[in-house]
């Protein structure tokens, strides 16, 4: 399996444990000129630009640590311009969902959810 389809198989198991928590999925994969969102979702009246994360342990560092300030920078300018595309006038948060996998596209081993990552 490619980078990309792990990459994507990733995007999948994150995206199938926010609809278990109750999570309703608006996007996958969203790209604009300024970047691309993995996920997009609402929950409670919020609108949650998620990015995914897939590693196949956290030994050397946690799979969050690899989201850097420029990168943080490009999601919320993504994030702006998918809010204006769309009017949604509800409030919004950055998350990111790790999933850690040994045997990506196979099994998942373990799924972290940080809320309000970006703060």
């Amino acid at each position: 399996m490619n980078t990309k389809l792990i990459g994507r198989w990733g995007e999948e198991q994150a995206a199938a444990y926010l609809k278990k928590k109750g999570y309703k999925i608006l996007a996958a994969g969203y790209t604009c000129r300024f970047g691309e969102i993995d996920l997009i979702t609402q929950k409670s009246g919020v609108t949650v630009f998620v990015e995914v994360k897939l590693r196949k342990n956290d030994g050397f560092a946690a799979a969050a640590d690899n989201v850097t300030p420029a990168k943080m920078r490009r999601i919320k300018t993504a994030a702006q311009m998918w809010l204006a595309q769309t009017d949604d006038d509800i409030p919004a948060r950055f998350d990111v969902v790790e999933v850690y996998a040994e045997n990506p596209g196979k099994k998942v081993d373990r799924i972290n959810h940080i809320e309000d990552a970006f703060e």
